[in-house]
This record gives structure tokens, C-alpha cells and sequence, in this order.
């Protein structure tokens, strides 16, 4: 059965009619507008099929976005990655896509309802930081926020599947790094040092990994769906579904583990002594409820398991290497095979088939995300999802932009390549190349302790801007060692202050997305380590994890500084060093061809 599938989406018609049914449930409790967020209870970017409740309710697939339904508006909030995908997949009769962040949503509730009213919201799918802000930009407004006891989303959808319940497996501590019971006393020290009796930790990865856990209850995420309490002795209350857990899962967490039914974490919030640690960035408004109608005192701090989970150890990026050599294999033999083939007798979705065939010899155990295979205008949506409605053949003289990763055992991959199809495309020369320098100029950067991502994001972009040109997304985010392949909390962003760290690991991807013809994204994934600096400085860099040709067809040359052309030949005699042993005879002639120094006549 194949990782990916490629489903059409729902009938419009569908939508409008859910829209309708929600306004009648809104109306009988009372309420004026509902938002309803992508998110689930644990903030997650993929959200299981029972949470999915705004793609159910608008036909928006994106990984991030909101709607606020009022008695006559509908307002879809989409930010700069989805303005070409939501045309595609939300009615405009019903739904008008609204630009975020540049709108805030409290300017639209004062448009929408001018003379006040109730905003209803699920407590349990938005955060302590997210009702604040959205509750200060109100004031003066009159218009108030009312959290539900019962979502009228879910009152309407009478065929809402049921919560997964994916069996959970044993990370093996020689991966890890560290043992579950090492993390466990780790994080309950820094309890005890902060004064706090007990975390609540939210996030499913943060859990998954301070008890060497791994779980299948998302696709794409090995993430054991959960909430836990930890205690300043060490010991965790774990929340999920218990028949996730074997007897060797239960031995290897030990007497110190308590695996609870989830119906179990609102008696157990309000039984809590205190100071009790919970992330306002993270966990849900209704965990704060439960244990302010306690009086239990509240220390508000981030998930303590979030940095350190970040940071990844020397078997973490032992394990993350070996992924990213596997995964390079793969990659390879897919660029030898797809220049071997007449473009025309190809469809996107025959790509994507073919990369994971080759993913799977070389032995993931996942996708980490549906792979985004863009020709032509479909690679100008940023997070395009290939359907069989969608899927176009590939034709000579296009771009082809391939986005995708696997799940390996010891590591998570994400890589784009953008490759064209035939002679080059000239219209993409200038964008490529700036786009390609950006990433170069991000790959061999230094930088001192205390830097943030805000500070790097303008060299990923610069050549770009130079040629009046941008991207609307971030340029890096964070990735898990064989978790989620979204990770936080470093990411590279004009909007990230977290300074980065040794060891943390984040993707390198600079963008350029011309509507309605094509689109262009070079990423690798790169560790953090030290770097070279004069005494009494610490200063950081990065290496490169990821193990692939750039394609060299789309670059203006003479555009290139010697030491970025330097950079670039230095990296492919790395490839080609790597792979090279791993290769069958056709590709790795291939491979030799792919990495020549620039300028080199094949």
C-alpha cells in the first residue's frame, strides 16, 4: 500500500451545505461567529482525520489556516503558501479567502460584527497566548469570546471518524542518544530547580521523545498521540489510548510511566499541586481553565522538553547522517532515471510512485510528508498535493519542483530539487540562480552565539530582493531526528527570535514562485555545530546533511562569485564521494555527469 495517496478533493456542493448546517448550530447556541482552526488539541501541523475539522467543513488541505463563520460571512485565513492552492480547493461563493498574518482576525470580527456579539471558540483547540491576544485586540470592541463547552463543528458532522489509535513502538536508546528514564530525571531536575512540582507537556513529539517512543496514530508524523504529566520525582502520567501499548512497550517504560485513558487528564489537572509548568504557546486554553478553577498555581513556561528535544546529541546526528546517505541514494537514482525518461510520457503522480519505490528500498519507514512533485504551474503552489484531478504530464521545456522526505529509523529527510524538463526554461534562469545563492550564501554563513533565525533569513533572500523578487514562507524550519519533520521551536524566519544552538537542525530553502508557470525551490537540511572563531568568541555554523546533485542546467554563471562556484563544486565532490559506493553503474555515471565542476565541458 503506498504511503501517498492521491484522492480528489470533496465535492464543492458538500461544503456549502456544511456551512449552512453550522450557522443553524450557531444560531440555536447562541452564538454570533465560530472559529475554527486547523489545529487539534495539540497544536500539531498534521491532525488526524477526527480533527481535520476545516478541511471537513471548507475543502482547505493546507497545514496551516483558520475560518470565522459569521450568520453572513465566511472568512477563509490562509498566509502566503496557500493563495494559489485555496483557489483551487474552497468555494468562493461561500468562502473568500482573506490574506494572514497582513489581516489580523480581530480586524475582521470588528467589520464583521460592528455592533458587538458572541465569537465562540473550542477551548481545547486554541492556546493560552492565541485567546489573549486575540481577547486584548478585541477590547473596546464589544464583541466577546465564548468558549464552548461543545463544538458545533463536531455537532454537525454525524459521520466524524473516530480518534486513531496507532500502535506505539520502542525507540531504541542507542538512537536516542539518551534513555527515557536519563530524559525523565534530566527535565524533573530543572522542575525541581525552578520550583515547579509537575509539567504538563502537550505536544506529541516533545512526549514521544523524552520517553523514547515512537507512534503510527498520524500518517507522515511517528508521533504517539498523548498527553503527560511529569512530575519533579520523574514520574509521568501518560494520557492515550492504552491499547496503542504492547507488553514490551509497557516493560520498556517502566513502573515510573503510568499509561492513562485520555477521559482521565481533566480530573487529574484539577487534582495537580502546584506550581504547575505549562507552555501559554503551546497547550490549549482549556488545560489553563481546568487548573485556574482549581486555584492551582500556574508557572508559565515553555514545554520543558522543547528545547532539549532540539538539541540534537551525537547519536541523533549519527542517526540523521546515515538517514540523509540512504535517502541520497534514492534521490539520485530517481534524477538519473527521470533524465533517462521522455518527459511527455510521464505524470506527476508517476514520479511521486517512482520516488517512493526507491525511498523504500533504501528503507523508510514513512513518507514524511506527501511528496509536493510540481510541473510547469502546479510548482507555483507552494504546497501543491498531487491528485488524480490535478496530475499533469510532464512536458518538455517546463520546471519540475520535487518537495519530499522519509522516516528512516534513525533519522527524517527533507529535500526539494528543481529540475527542468528539456532545454532550460529561460524565463527561470534569473529567479534559479538567485535562488540557488541564497541557499549558498545561508550554507556557509558564520554567526555568534546569540543569533536568532530573524537575523539569517535576510541572506537567504538577498539576490532575490536584488532583482525586485521574494517568497512568502520562511526559509527554514525546524526538523525532528526521526519525529516530525516540522519542528520546533528554531526555525530560519523574519519573524523567529529563539537564538539558535549545537545541534539543532533546520531546513535551508529559499524560494521563487511565479503564478500560473512555474516555481523554484532549492532545500537542504543543515546542522548546527561550532565554527572556527578568534578567542573568547563562540560562533556557530552550519554542515550540510543532505547528500543530492543541484541541478546546475537553470544556473546563469556568470551571475556566481568564485567563492559561491567554489562552494558548489566542493559540495557535489562530496556527493559524489558519498553516493558514489552505494550506486548502481548507470547511475552513478549519471552522478559523475551531475557533478562536475561548474564550467566543466561533460
Amino acid at each position: 500500500m503506498s504511503f501517498q495517496t492521491f484522492d480528489d478533493a470533496p465535492v464543492r456542493a458538500d461544503h456549502a451545505a456544511r456551512l449552512a448546517s453550522l450557522r443553524v448550530q450557531m444560531a440555536a447556541d447562541g452564538l454570533d461567529a465560530f472559529i475554527i482552526p486547523r489545529a487539534d488539541a495539540h497544536q500539531g501541523e498534521y491532525v488526524a482525520d477526527a480533527d481535520a475539522r476545516l478541511g471537513w467543513l471548507t475543502g482547505f488541505t493546507g497545514s496551516a489556516g483558520f475560518a470565522i463563520v459569521t450568520r453572513d460571512r465566511a472568512g477563509l485565513f490562509i498566509d502566503g503558501r496557500y493563495r494559489v492552492q485555496v483557489k483551487g480547493q474552497v468555494d468562493p461563493d461561500h468562502f473568500t479567502p482573506v490574506a494572514w498574518p497582513e489581516t489580523r482576525p480581530s480586524d475582521w470580527l470588528r467589520d464583521a460584527l460592528p455592533a458587538g456579539g458572541r465569537v465562540g471558540f473550542d477551548p481545547w483547540l486554541h492556546t493560552r497566548q492565541e485567546v489573549e491576544t486575540l481577547d486584548k485586540a478585541l477590547i473596546d470592541s464589544g464583541i466577546g469570546l465564548i468558549a464552548v463547552d461543545r463544538n458545533p463543528v463536531d455537532q454537525i458532522w454525524t459521520d466524524r471518524p473516530a480518534p486513531p489509535v496507532g500502535r506505539a513502538r520502542i525507540h531504541d536508546d542507542s538512537v536516542a542518544g539518551e534513555t527515557a528514564a536519563d530524559k525523565r530525571a534530566r527535565l524533573a531536575a530543572q522542575l525541581r530547580k525552578d520550583g515547579q512540582a509537575a509539567a504538563l507537556l502537550t505536544l506529541p513529539d516533545s512526549i514521544s521523545w523524552l520517553l523514547n517512543i515512537r507512534g503510527s496514530d498520524l500518517p507522515k508524523n511517528p508521533v504517539v498521540q498523548s498527553f503527560a504529566v511529569l512530575s519533579d520525582d520523574g514520574h509521568v502520567a501518560l494520557f492515550t489510548d492504552p491499547a496503542k501499548f504492547d507488553d514490551a512497550l509497557r516493560a520498556h517504560l517502566g513502573n515510573q510511566v503510568a499509561i492513562l485513558h485520555p477521559e482521565g487528564l481533566a480530573p487529574a489537572l484539577l487534582d495537580l499541586e502546584g506550581p504547575v509548568r505549562i507552555d501559554p504557546a503551546t497547550a490549549p486554553e482549556a488545560a489553563f481553565r481546568l487548573l485556574e478553577s482549581a486555584d492551582t498555581q500556574i508557572a508559565r513556561a515553555p514545554d520543558p522538553a522543547i528545547l532539549p528535544k532540539a538539541r540534537k546529541n551525537p547519536a541523533e546526528l549519527v542517526g540523521m547522517r546515515a538517514a540523509h546517505l540512504r535517502d541520497g541514494v534514492a534521490m539520485a537514482r530517481l534524477l538519473a532515471w527521470l533524465d533517462a525518461q521522455d518527459p511527455g510520457r510521464l505524470t506527476e503522480i508517476d514520479v511521486v510512485e517512482k520516488l517512493e519505490s526507491l525511498r523504500r528500498e533504501a528503507g523508510i519507514t514513512d513518507i514524511s510528508f506527501d511528496t509536493i512533485c510540481g510541473a510547469g504551474p502546479n510548482g507555483a503552489i507552494v504546497h501543491y498535493r498531487v491528485t488524480r484531478a490535478t496530475n499533469r504530464r510532464l512536458a518538455r521545456g517546463e520546471v519540475l519542483l520535487i518537495d519530499s522526505g522519509g522516516q528512516y529509523p534513525d533519522g527524517t529527510t527533507d529535500i526539494t530539487r528543481t529540475v527542468p524538463l528539456g532545454d532550460p526554461l529561460p524565463d527561470a534562469v534569473v529567479p534559479y540562480t538567485a535562488v540557488l545563492r541564497g541557499m549558498i550564501a545561508l550554507s556557509r554563513t558564520r554567526f555568534p552565539k546569540g543569533v536568532a533565525g530573524a537575523h539569517l533569513d535576510a541572506l537567504a533572500r538577498q539576490h532575490l530582493w536584488a532583482q525586485g523578487l521574494d517568497y512568502d514562507h520562511g526559509t527554514g524550519h525546524g526538523v525532528g531526528a526521526a519525529l516530525c519533520v516540522h519542528e520546533g521551536p528554531a526555525r530560519i524566519s523574519r519573524v523567529s527570535t529563539l537564538p539558535l544552538e549545537a545541534g539543532m537542525i533546520l531546513s535551508n530553502e529559499p524560494g521563487y514562485y511565479r503564478e500560473g508557470n512555474f516555481g523554484i525551490r532549492i532545500e537542504n537540511l543543515v546542522a548546527i555545530r561550532p565554527a572556527e572563531a578568534e578567542a573568547g568568541r563562540t560562533m556557530l555554523g552550519f554542515e550540510t546533511l543532505t547528500l543530492c546533485p543541484i541541478d546546475r542546467r537553470l544556473i546563469d554563471m556568470a551571475a556566481l562569485s568564485r567563492d559561491e562556484i567554489d562552494w558548489l563544486d566542493a559540495y557535489h565532490a562530496q556527493v559524489r564521494d558519498a553516493l558514489s559506493p552505494h550506486l548502481d553503474d548507470d547511475t552513478r555515471i549519471w552522478l559523475q555527469q551531475a557533478t562536475l565542476p561548474l564550467g566543466s565541458s561533460s
